[in-house]
């Protein structure tokens, strides 16, 4: 009990390598921009997006192409830039992602026409896909299980709904006042702030695991051969069902069917060599972590359905609402404003509520936010079915975003904290680029009869569908207790301290000022002979 209650303290301390809260701030603050600037260039370029499309030409069937491709290269990428986390640091390559993300974001702003668009899109995700999972190992790493890890990730989890309203807000001012370029140097400007906190704030790790690579301790590494072929049948997969709705056969069309094929036989023969890899980018063992199946099963389709949601949502309030894109922003505030406070009170109570129970009252919220715009009557009351929508939204994705980001942390050991948040991010970014092209083949084949309004409707009705499947996963398969001080992660920081009372461990550095204990005593854990590794990859 008294083992219990010193681990309960060590959870709400501030860690050893803050020399003050003002440290620790800065440190929170640049990594948890991570969160807000992937919303910004998610939820803003919704609205932005006729007044491009209007400007470039671009066709309403071609539409989808730059909203999705930002989020398919994400979620191609994460994983592998998750493992360059944890074989290189995840300093270095948070800074990288974000460096990355403010140039392109720049040039971006100056797209002359729709391939160029297209093209500035994919290479911004490039940026996300290397700080998402390295933001979210670093915090993980940092901090230990416990109130004050649950706090952090709540706030992390907050700032995606701040990120999306901050997002909507300048794309509105934008789109209504001056041009839609303005919109992604607004975006620049946030992410080279980012750039410039991150470079004093965020603690460089780079020095240690070459220390630890070149002792042969590192434990990572990575075999092309998979990641390749994951990554090439990942694109073309959704590049396929994204096509497939205005092509000229449909899925017979000489170039959607090779692309479907070849897609599903790269990510099939992907997966066979990571799995008879030495490394493999997710290794077998985290699916032995009890609920971690079904937990992924559950949020890829709960994802889906903010995918669908941010996108279907901003048309309907634009096309058949008539709303203009300042309005947009008034009417998305609620969930934006709701997101911050459940975001960030939720960490309160992560240590009080069972994960599970949290899941389903979000899948709920999933449930509601869909439904309504489905049932909305022409002319329908924004205070009656609009305002509700919202606030079941963002109860569906930021618990939904707490539980699993907090789980995922909290049940693998420090070595694969970048996996953890890799893994997060992937499943959250793949199921919206798989979605929306479900969603627009749903769209363009039935509104030609039903008309668009229907038409969107029926999109709204998927959603439903992916929330459904989201919440009988979440009853029927998911337990996740209380996120308290125990998992993979304390076991490290326990089995650490008791190397360091058998006199073996090693000084640890972290821009020359010690790291986190529970960290440099898992990466020793795993080496000496008398303490077995906490988890085998």
């Amino acid at each position: 009990m008294a083992h219990d209650e010193d681990l309960e303290e060590l959870g709400r301390k501030r860690p050893a390598m803050f020399t003050s809260a003002w440290a620790e701030f800065g440190f929170c603050y640049s990594i948890v921009m991570s969160q807000l600037l992937t919303e910004y260039f998610v939820s803003g370029f919704n609205v932005v997006l006729p007044t491009v499309a209007n400007d470039l030409k671009i066709a309403p069937e071609s539409a989808t192409w730059p909203a999705a491709a930002f989020s398919l290269v994400v979620s191609a990428f994460l994983i592998i830039f998750g493992r360059f986390a944890d074989m290189y640091g995840g300093s270095i390559v948070y800074l990288v992602g974000t460096i990355w993300l403010t140039v392109f974001s720049i040039v971006t702003s100056f797209a002359q026409d729709e391939i160029m668009l297209d093209l500035c899109r994919a290479l911004q995700g490039l940026g996300p896909a290397a700080f998402l999972p390295s933001g979210m190992m670093l915090l993980g790493v940092v901090y230990r299980p416990g109130y004050r890890k649950n706090i952090v990730f709540s706030i992390y989890g907050a700032c995606a709904p701040l990120g999306f309203f901050l997002g909507i807000f300048f794309a509105g001012v934008a789109g209504e006042y001056s041009t839609w370029r303005l919109y992604f140097w607004i975006g620049a400007g946030l992410s080279a702030s980012t750039v410039a906190l991150a470079w004093f704030c965020v603690p460089s790790d780079w020095a240690e695991k070459r220390e630890l690579k070149r002792s042969g301790q590192g434990g990572v590494g990575i075999d092309v051969k998979g990641p390749v072929l994951i990554v090439c049948g990942l694109v073309l997969f959704v590049f396929a069902i994204t096509d497939t709705a205005h092509a000229p056969n449909g899925i017979k069309t000489w170039y959607i069917l090779t692309t479907l094929i070849v897609g599903i036989v790269s990510l099939a023969l992907g997966f066979w060599f990571d799995g008879h890899a030495e490394f493999p980018l997710i290794p077998g063992s985290i699916f032995k972590v009890k609920s971690m199946t079904p937990l992924i099963i559950a949020m890829f389709f709960s994802f889906a359905s903010l995918g669908i949601y941010l996108l279907y949502s901003t048309y309907y309030m634009t096309e058949i609402m008539g709303g203009t894109p300042m309005q947009l922003v008034g009417w998305f505030t609620p969930m934006a404003l709701g997101g911050c406070i459940i975001g960030t009170v939720g960490g309160t109570v992560l240590h009080k509520i069972p994960g599970t129970a949290i899941l389903i009252l979000a899948g709920l919220g999933w449930i509601v936010a869909p439904l309504l715009f489905a049932l909305a009557p022409v002319g329908a009351n924004y205070w009656y079915f609009t305002f509700w929508s919202m606030l079941g939204a963002t109860i569906g994705i930021d618990g939904s975003f707490n539980v699993v980001s907090v789980f995922m942390s909290t049940h693998l050991p420090a070595h694969q904290q970048g996996l953890a948040g890799a893994l997060v991010n992937s499943v959250l970014q793949l199921s919206i680029a798989v979605f929306l092209a479900v969603a627009d083949m749903v769209v363009a084949y039935t509104e030609d009869d039903q008309g668009r309004r229907q038409g969107l409707k029926n999109a709204f009705w998927l959603e439903l569908a992916c929330a459904g499947t989201a919440l009988v996963v979440s009853v029927l398969f998911v337990d996740v207790k209380v996120a308290d001080h125990h998992g993979p992660q304390a076991m490290d920081e326990e089995k650490g301290k008791a190397v360091k009372a058998q006199g073996t461990d090693k000084p640890a550095r972290m821009s020359g000022e010690g790291r986190n204990e529970g960290v440099t005593a898992g990466a020793e854990a795993r080496v000496d002979p008398r303490v077995p590794p906490p988890v085998v990859t």
